[in-house]
């Protein structure tokens, strides 16, 4: 499965950006595609999920700033009240559920830089 993201950029503390991922190929009817980040010298961390039956997730920390969508085989990222600390290369994921093994697939990462 191919990941191919967009929509990131340079923005100023309190505005918002949606990222956009689209994913091609054998994609299976179980999955999950989710956004994670990765800031300069820290761990790559999730940010939000969704499966194919519409099961979010998005962790407390940003949760009421970010939200995730789906339509099918593309997932969105809504950030909204954009602070410096949100800088990082945000990375859309793709993953099976019910394979024996677990497919796992990333994309290419979109900069997303706020400015204070």
């Amino acid at each position: 499965v191919q990941l191919q993201a967009s929509g990131g950029g340079l923005v100023q503390a309190g505005g918002s950006l949606r990222l956009s991922c689209a994913a091609s190929g054998n994609i299976v009817k179980d999955n999950v595609m989710g956004w994670y980040r990765q800031a300069l010298g820290d761990e790559r961390e999730v940010v939000g999920t969704m499966t194919s039956g519409g099961f979010t997730h998005v962790p407390n920390s940003v949760k009421g700033r970010f939200a995730v969508s789906r339509d099918n085989t593309q997932i969105y990222l809504q950030m909204n009240n954009l602070q410096p600390e949100d800088t990082a290369v945000y990375y859309c994921r793709y993953w099976t559920i019910a394979t024996v093994p677990q497919y796992s697939s990333w994309g290419q990462g979109t900069q997303v830089t706020v400015s204070s």
